[in-house]
């Protein structure tokens, strides 16, 4: 079986027994319907590049597909470590009631093999034994509904262990395809054909403007030194977008804006924490203003969605495009740094109730008319 059905059947899987666990009011039913989700994007994003011919549809279609891979590996992971909190749950309460267990089933194990008649007789005659008969009738169903929920748990228990059992498997196939994926998009990306441009750049004024700019602030606002033969005019207007940008990356807020880092700098836009080479792209159609290494922001790609707005994104380790081409929406601008986890290590989160995989940090700063807003005014945030 390869990558994308493999991945696709087990979340499915760990969709129906998340959704089971979150029924018996133990496990949020929320990962079910997101791991159901990423199945059906798997499924479509491969048949969208089985598809694709052109260079250029081959970028949008292995963009999704690498979305749609991350999508599915955070879903299982979530997946799983729903999985494991119900397993604990589940062992936890068959170990406190072990003995109570060990009775019903001592009980049980008398009344099958005594036979009937003589269940029923009582040394005191026969209103004793009517009065056991009484007695015995009420009692049966309750132990045999108790026998029921024993029974149903320990199937559960054994389905979820087989779960975990065969997750490893494929979260190995998951990782392969998601690291061919990206190694697809790199190469599509360097056969693509022309972008559009608006400018040209001049590397000897971009290099002068690098070594005298000692801000983030100064070097936005020489941008326009560095373009040769711009084209008159903007692209569409997107302020009616506000408030609604999907983030660039797939990740979660760890600084908010002004919030001081462990040094104690303080700096106008958000900090991300990602995955591994979790893939960046532009949340709307823009021109990029620059790309490449600066300050100590590590790689950065400026890119400009619309006259006077400026989406800083730093902290790449890969960057794809050129600057003053016109990149459509959702196009991808890079890779995040560090390497893919190990199973076993993934395994071991999971098993541990903990997802803390997010080693990587993307910056993330909004400029308006080259004065920095709070981001969340303009990305969609949860």
């Amino acid at each position: 079986m390869t990558p994308a059905p493999a991945l696709s059947c087990l979340l499915l899987c760990i969709g129906l027994l998340v959704a089971g666990a979150g029924q018996a009011q133990i496990a949020d039913p929320d990962p079910a319907t997101a791991a159901r989700a990423a199945a059906e994007r798997l499924g479509r994003a491969m048949a969208t590049l089985d598809q694709a011919e052109k260079a250029r549809d081959r970028v949008k279609a292995l963009t999704e597909t690498v979305r749609a891979f991350e999508n599915g590996l955070q879903a299982m992971r979530e997946g799983l470590r729903q999985v494991t909190i119900r397993e604990q749950a589940l062992s936890r309460d068959l170990a406190i009631r072990e003995a109570e267990i060990a009775q019903l089933l001592g009980v049980l194990q008398t009344m099958g093999k005594a036979p009937a008649p003589a269940l029923l007789l009582h040394p005191a005659g026969p209103t004793g034994s009517a009065r056991s008969g009484m007695i015995l009738s009420d009692v049966t169903p309750a132990l045999n509904a108790r026998a029921d929920v024993l029974r149903a748990k320990l199937e559960e228990m054994r389905m979820l262990r087989q779960l975990q059992t065969n997750a490893a498997e494929t979260l190995k196939d998951g990782l392969t395809g998601v690291q061919e994926a990206r190694a697809a998009l790199s190469q599509a990306v360097a056969d693509r054909d022309p972008l559009p441009r608006r400018f040209t750049e001049d590397p000897i004024r971009t290099a002068l403007l690098i070594t005298s700019t000692e801000t983030l602030e100064g070097f936005a606002s020489g941008l326009a030194e560095i373009a040769v033969n711009e084209s008159p005019g903007s692209l569409p207007d997107i302020s009616h977008r506000k408030g609604s940008l999907p983030l660039p990356v797939q990740g979660r807020v760890l600084r908010r804006a002004g919030e001081a880092d462990a040094a104690g700098i303080r700096r106008p836009g958000i900090v991300v924490a990602t995955r591994p080479r979790a893939l960046v792209s532009t949340p709307a159609a823009a021109t990029i203003r620059y790309r490449g290494p600066l300050l100590d922001y590590g790689n950065v790609m400026i890119l400009e969605p619309q006259s006077g707005l400026l989406l800083v994104v730093a902290g790449l380790d890969v960057v794809y495009g050129d600057t003053g081409q016109v990149l459509p929406a959702g196009s991808p601008i890079g890779l995040m740094g560090g390497a893919d986890p190990e199973i076993g290590a993934i395994l071991q989160q999971t098993g541990e109730g903990a997802g803390t995989d997010r080693s990587e940090t993307l910056y993330i700063e909004v400029r308006e008319d080259n004065k920095p807003v709070d981001p969340e005014t303009w990305f969609r945030i949860r």
